[in-house]
């Protein structure tokens, strides 16, 4: 287990010997995080981050279960000193307070209704020697196992002629997830996986190799889910687990109706915790 020192923060050498001067934004940011995961003492477990090419361009897949898996994915790819561009909604591009970090770390927009502007930015990034972050899934599975993928990560590998590291993130969603409040932990373990780059095969079509992608990010799901080191700590504890090992969290039917109904303009509540008790349950755990 890994957890983030104040030596880490202040490391020199986090980002290499020579980093781009452009990315100095992107640089302050996971300065920034560091100190968060310090604060909250995470318990960081991440493995396969060697599959990340220390040059050229790739895409990192990963499933998606929290708010905030891409900076744990983006934890995964420092070792190698490589900052991931990450494609999110338009919308989180032109909010007052997100907007001008996004557009500044050089994420990539989505706008789902002109995905080829999207799609066309991501394969000139990779072509450029990029690596692309991409949660196919497109929104936060709340079954907490793997959605169907959209084609265009597979797509953009094709055409950029660079491989698929698939992913798996597992924990965060014990603070941050869709249709629960955030709540404020300490010492949460969040397990962070990824596989052997998928090259395309000469002639392989995007549904092909799709399907190795969701075969290994499957795979590392459940070696992460299996391998968490912590445990519900009672009944009313188990929604972060998937129905499949006994928690109480929407098989993937029932969670593919609540996201139809979502996508219709009916929004899933979320279960509120006041912040009071939020803050002196944080301190208690001191």
């Amino acid at each position: 287990m890994y957890t983030a020192s104040w030596g880490d923060v202040a490391r020199r050498d986090l980002f290499g010997s020579r980093p781009d001067r452009r990315d100095r934004p992107y640089r302050i940011v996971i300065r920034l995080a560091l100190i968060v995961f310090r604060l909250f003492r995470f318990r960081f477990d991440v493995r396969g981050q060697e599959h990340v090419p220390t040059e050229g361009g790739a895409i990192i897949c990963s499933n998606h279960v929290s708010f905030f898996d891409f900076t744990y994915l983006g934890l995964a790819a420092l070792p190698q000193h490589r900052l991931v561009r990450f494609m999110a909604k338009a919308s989180v591009f032109t909010h007052w307070f997100s907007g001008p970090f996004m557009r500044a770390m050089q994420h990539i927009p989505v706008d789902r209704k002109a995905g080829a502007a999207a799609f066309d930015s991501a394969v000139r990034a990779l072509k450029d020697g990029q690596v692309v972050g991409v949660f196919p899934e497109a929104t936060i599975s709340s079954s907490f196992t793997v959605k169907d993928l959209k084609a265009g990560a597979a797509r953009m590998a094709i055409d950029a002629g660079v491989p698929i590291i698939p992913a798996a993130v597992w924990g965060g969603h014990r603070i941050a997830t869709k249709g629960h409040d955030v709540v404020l932990r300490r010492n949460v373990p969040v397990t962070v996986l990824l596989g052997e780059p998928l090259v395309p095969e000469p002639g392989e079509r995007a549904q092909a190799l799709l399907r190795r992608t969701r075969a290994a990010m499957e795979a590392l799901l459940d070696e992460a889910q299996q391998s968490y080191p912590d445990q519900p700590a009672g009944d009313d504890d188990r929604w972060w687990l998937p129905a499949h090992l006994g928690g109480t969290a929407p098989t993937p039917e029932q969670a593919a109706e609540k996201d139809a109904a979502y996508a219709a303009g009916h929004k899933v509540k979320a279960t509120r915790t006041p912040p009071l008790q939020q803050l002196r349950k944080l301190i208690s755990r001191r």
